[in-house]
């Protein structure tokens, strides 16, 4: 079973189903539906035409369950419009009903959880780890997002902002998690790029780029973590980095800055070091400034103690550490490495196995027991 296919194709069998007047939760279910029944039914018997099949069974299973609604029966009329069987018109819908997701009655965040969970294809468990809150709640604010569009028009797109958010969190999940979509969010973010002209926009579409760049570095051939500083830095893709960095001095030459153009700011500095040692520190903690004033952000103030202790060394790092709730994801990591490069390898070794208890994958939880186990047997740096 061809799971990248239906994965692909879920977006816009969704929204043609919203565009013949299916409301949005339960054009989402008959869609499940279908996805199910093609994990059944293809293995033997796989159509000519995978996304008309699709159109025609989650269509069908809409029409059943309308029918079996009481609360729907006004719907039953719509029973003469199904689509007859046969291609279904080649048009990538995935960019437009992310904006239809962004709807007006809902707000931000509530509409980048739901695009997310229906079109993104993410589970709960990882929007709420996106979001840094509890998988429960995160189910709660998806299931009231569902309840609001239920029976909406979507004929009012919500904001490019609201939209610029679910594809930055769609492509952290691609690039770091368990679903592989960034290469998706690249390529809708073009799209976007081609239609709008928004600063902002190029700004996600650099940052996007030039994390991409090094995508290929990031895990060994067995599958483990390789940070930053020894990644293979021969092996970044020169022309993504090319290409990201020209994007970005075009949109901060508009004197508009925003977080997507300071994120990929930073991420061009890392880019533009020869070597982990050559890297311009002091002007990566001077971004995070100004990331911290427009975002306001835990994890940005995180990655600046970082930064901070780069620049001005581990002890300074400490202390803008301190002043961050250690509840935050990565602390005890973050905490870990600056007690390591202050020399207190007892600390470091017990923050690295706290931390690694806590990771919330199994490649990174992997390294951080190795960087345990490394201090724990005495081995230095």
């Amino acid at each position: 079973m061809d799971e990248a296919l239906l994965r692909s194709l879920t977006p816009s069998v969704l929204a043609i189903l919203v565009r013949r007047g299916a409301d949005f939760a339960a054009a989402e279910d008959a869609v499940q539906d279908a996805l199910i029944e093609a994990v059944r039914v293809w293995p033997a018997d796989r159509p000519r035409d995978p996304k008309g099949w699709l159109v025609t069974v989650a269509w069908r299973r809409f029409l059943d369950a309308t029918r079996a609604d009481a609360a729907r029966r006004r719907r039953e009329d719509l029973v003469d419009e199904e689509p007859a069987p046969g291609p279904a018109p080649a048009v990538d819908d995935t960019l437009q009903l992310y904006f239809l997701c962004a709807h007006p009655s809902l707000t931000p965040s509530s509409a980048v959880a739901l695009t997310l969970r229906a079109v993104g294809g993410l589970t709960t468990r990882q929007i709420a780890q996106a979001y840094l809150v509890p998988e429960a709640t995160m189910a709660q604010r998806i299931s009231r997002a569902k309840r609001t569009v239920s029976g909406v028009q979507f004929d009012r797109p919500g904001d490019v902002a609201t939209v610029l958010r679910v594809l930055y969190l769609v492509f952290n999940e691609g690039y770091s998690g368990d679903v592989d979509l960034a290469a998706e969010a690249i390529r809708l973010t073009r799209q976007l790029a081609a239609t709008i002209d928004h600063p902002e926009v190029a700004g996600l579409l650099a940052l996007m780029l030039l994390h991409h760049a090094r995508r290929a570095t990031r895990t060994a051939a067995d599958g483990s973590l390789v940070p930053l500083a020894e990644q293979d830095r021969i092996r970044w893709d020169t022309a993504s980095i090319a290409e990201g960095v020209e994007i970005l001095q075009a949109a901060l030459a508009r004197d508009r800055l925003g977080e997507f153009q300071a994120q990929a700011a930073v991420a061009a500095l890392h880019a533009d070091a020869p070597t982990a040692e050559e890297t311009d520190w002091v002007q990566i903690v001077e971004w995070y400034d100004e990331l911290a004033r427009l975002t306001d952000s835990p994890v940005v103030r995180l990655n600046r103690a970082v930064a901070v202790g780069e620049a001005d060394g581990p002890r300074a790092g400490l202390a803008a550490l301190a002043a961050l709730n250690d509840s935050l994801p990565r602390h005890a990591a973050v905490a870990a490495y600056l007690h390591e490069r202050d020399g207190d390898l007892t600390t470091a070794a017990r923050l690295y196995a706290e931390a690694a208890q806590k990771a919330p994958n199994l490649a990174e939880r992997d390294y951080l027991t190795r960087q345990a186990a490394r201090l724990n047997t005495g081995r230095g740096r």
